[in-house]
């Protein structure tokens, strides 16, 4: 009997992004490649693979460009880019990147503090990030950050996200990010807004980014989905969180969304290939494992299929 969850989201893995940002660790090209081919091979339909973030900012995504030029365009195909400024898109593009994930915050004091201009300024250049996306045939995201709640403001109105979201200059993102930076949303909360979203802006792809700060990431993931959001980020073993977001903490864990939402290329055989990617890459970083499924898979209760074989 199949227990899938209905409706069925994609699982965008971000560890390569998000993932990596506070770690006080580099990763090297060949190891990042080595995750992000591992991931695609066990059937992670999406990527974030890197950020185009100052490297004396963030410095485990300074080799982000090294990582893009090494992979093939079918695998760029199933891969996305954070990016702030249209130069970042320029760049990104050169090495092969295709898809991009325009990035600003719903709160002025984050956008910055994360990225050093007013919101209202990151929105007026976005028309030049779509334009360039659009001339190497790529795909570019709206991502608003801080969509639920900022570190400096407090609670974030829904009316401010949805301005961003039918702002005419945001007009020709394919998708938009909503995005929980602090983990601090409730599941009504991200039912409210992910709903008005749905029914009072452009028809595109929603995506929510959640995490775990506060023990609801799962919760808010599945809440998303029931609102209308068709994708859906994590990071292996919750890895992550935002330098310039006080309070935050990891992302919600890619396997325990997949191990709630059960989509189909979820086996007990590739749960385990994602918890092998993922544990020994925690402990070269030197990260705890947040993921109550990765321990799961440690059971001594044999009978249960996704447990873990015994060796």
């Amino acid at each position: 009997m199949s227990y899938s969850f209905a409706p069925q989201p994609v699982l965008r893995d971000v560890t390569l992004r998000d993932g990596l940002q506070l770690t006080g660790k580099m990763l090297s090209t060949e190891r990042k490649l080595e995750i992000a081919r591992g991931l695609l091979a066990l059937g992670v339909p999406e990527l974030e693979i890197g950020s185009m973030a100052r490297p004396d900012l963030v410095p485990p995504m300074a080799n982000t460009l090294e990582v893009i030029a090494d992979m093939t365009p079918d695998e760029l195909a199933r891969c996305w880019v954070w990016v702030a400024t249209p130069r970042h898109v320029e760049k990104a593009a050169a090495a092969g990147a295709r898809n991009f994930q325009y990035c600003f915050s719903a709160s002025d004091s984050h956008n910055r503090a994360n990225i050093g201009r007013s919101t209202d300024d990151s929105l007026a250049a976005m028309p030049a990030a779509i334009e360039l996306t659009r001339a190497v045939g790529g795909r570019i995201q709206l991502c608003i950050a801080t969509s639920f709640t900022c570190p400096f403001e407090g609670t974030v109105a829904e009316d401010r996200v949805l301005s961003i979201a039918n702002d005419e200059r945001a007009v020709g993102a394919d998708d938009i990010v909503l995005a929980d930076t602090l983990g601090q949303a409730v599941p009504a909360q991200v039912t409210a807004l992910v709903s008005r979203i749905a029914a009072e802006s452009p028809k595109r792809r929603i995506v929510f980014h959640g995490h775990d700060t506060w023990g609801l990431g799962v919760a808010n993931t599945l809440a998303a989905i029931t609102a209308g959001a068709t994708v859906v980020d994590g990071s292996l073993g919750g890895l992550g969180g935002c330098p310039f977001a006080p309070g935050a903490s990891g992302n919600t864990s890619s396997e325990d969304i997949a191990f709630a939402t059960r989509p189909d290329w979820l086996t007990p055989q590739t749960l385990t290939g994602l918890v092998d990617i993922s544990m020994p890459m925690l402990t070269e970083l030197g990260e705890p494992n947040r993921s109550r499924t990765a321990e799961g898979t440690r059971s001594e209760a044999r009978a249960f299929e996704w447990v873990r074989p015994a060796n």
